[in-house]
């Protein structure tokens, strides 16, 4: 019993390994300059381990943009609307330094370029941020005719072309800014008195959280 659980331990920790580096070498070749013998060299595993995990290279990058969250919501302690507003503000900064987010990101708005069309990542951003919504309802911080899913789509539409400009224009330099911005429009159209005075949004805070 305990071998078989070392064993899949260990499954687990080559798994996250070969994710990790083919999150780097995503990251830095993009979908199609990536190959698998490299990610196999950046996770110092054979090549026959990396197809025992994925079954091909397509496979690799959809798991690659799955893993988003995973990068996020750890750091993230607080609720309803303020944990919606900080899953945002821990995002633009984690964007600048985290390879898995930065390829998972990279590879969901490329996706159709090398034959995907996976909303998957997209999807799963939604509903975590449509129940940051609904406890923010439930915790009176937003208007009656605040409609969870509405804004969650907004927001997350909002944040993936926020991200390319701010690429385009700043290497992303900018983006918590940006984020900051996006939310003192937000704000003060979907939320109650309540959630206007509790939700602190700032450059402060956005640091704070990601030490």
């Amino acid at each position: 019993m305990a071998e078989a659980r070392l064993k899949q331990e260990r499954a687990v920790k080559t798994r996250q390994t070969i994710i990790s580096a083919a999150a780097e070498v995503f990251d830095e070749c993009g979908y199609h300059g990536a190959s698998m013998r490299e990610i196999m060299k950046r996770a110092g595993v054979t090549l026959g381990a990396v197809y025992f995990h994925f079954p091909n290279k397509e496979a690799l990058a959809i798991a690659v943009m799955n893993s988003q969250p995973e990068t996020i919501m750890p750091k993230l302690a607080s609720e309803g609307l303020q944990r919606l507003v900080d899953l945002t503000l821990v995002w633009s900064h984690q964007l600048q330094v985290d390879k898995i987010l930065r390829a998972g990101v990279r590879l969901a708005v490329e996706q159709t370029g090398f034959g995907l069309h996976d909303p998957e990542s997209y999807e799963e951003w939604r509903q975590i941020m449509e129940d940051c919504l609904h406890e923010a309802q439930d915790r009176g911080e937003l208007r009656d005719f605040v409609d969870g899913r509405k804004v969650a789509e907004f927001v997350v539409g909002a944040c993936t072309g926020m991200q390319l400009y701010s690429d385009l224009v700043a290497r992303r330099k900018d983006l918590p800014r940006r984020t900051v911005n996006m939310w003192e429009l937000l704000i003060p159209s979907i939320a109650t008195e309540l959630g206007r005075s509790s939700v602190k949004v700032s450059l402060r805070r956005a640091t704070a959280l990601t030490r």
